[in-house]
């Protein structure tokens, strides 16, 4: 469990903090005996102080995990030139998000490329998810938690923040507290 924390601490403190909406980890299957009931446990612990866990798709090796604030997501997806990104990929217009992430979930699945409008999911800027879009990652004027297409400044700022707070948690965590006591106690 330990492990797992470790991994959630380094891979996704700007989520579990509250200063991003979101963030994605990768999981090995063959590291968890029933990763599914793992994160129904996390959820039953966490939800209460706005966090959530959800496995987004899986493979025969790994499964994709989406740790996120429904608050911040809820807002960042709302905003009028995010709704028109998803809506150009498809999204129900308007929709509430759990149906957004269902929807993402069936992208996952269902597509022959990676749908890269998931940033939109992420609160990566949207200036920069449609950058990406239409540069096919390429071009970008810096790269660090997403490649930056739009404002370097604000998004060298943003890093170094994530960075900092990855930093924190992870050494926390690393010394035995459980995010949950960290994050029930705040």
């Amino acid at each position: 469990m330990q492990a797992f924390e470790k991994e959630l601490a380094f891979h996704c403190a700007p989520a579990l903090a509250g200063i991003k909406a979101a963030n994605l980890i990768c999981c090995a299957k063959e590291d968890y005996d029933s990763f599914e009931e793992l994160i129904a446990q996390y959820n039953a612990q966490l939800n209460r102080c706005g966090i959530c866990f959800e496995i987004l798709s899986q493979c025969s090796k790994k499964h994709l995990l989406l740790v996120y604030r429904p608050k911040l997501l809820e807002r960042h997806v709302s905003l009028p030139v995010c709704r028109q990104i998803l809506s150009a990929a498809g999204y129900p217009a308007a929709a509430p998000l759990p149906s957004l992430l269902k929807h993402l979930k069936g992208r996952l699945t269902n597509c022959e490329e990676f749908p890269h409008e998931i940033g939109v999911f992420l609160g990566y800027p949207p200036e920069d998810v449609i950058g990406f879009q239409l540069h096919r990652g390429k071009g970008y004027k810096l790269c660090g938690y997403w490649k930056v297409y739009s404002n370097p400044e604000l998004a060298e700022k943003a890093f170094r923040c994530y960075d900092r707070c990855r930093s924190a948690l992870y050494r926390r965590v690393s010394s035995g507290y459980t995010l949950t006591k960290l994050f029930l106690a705040a």
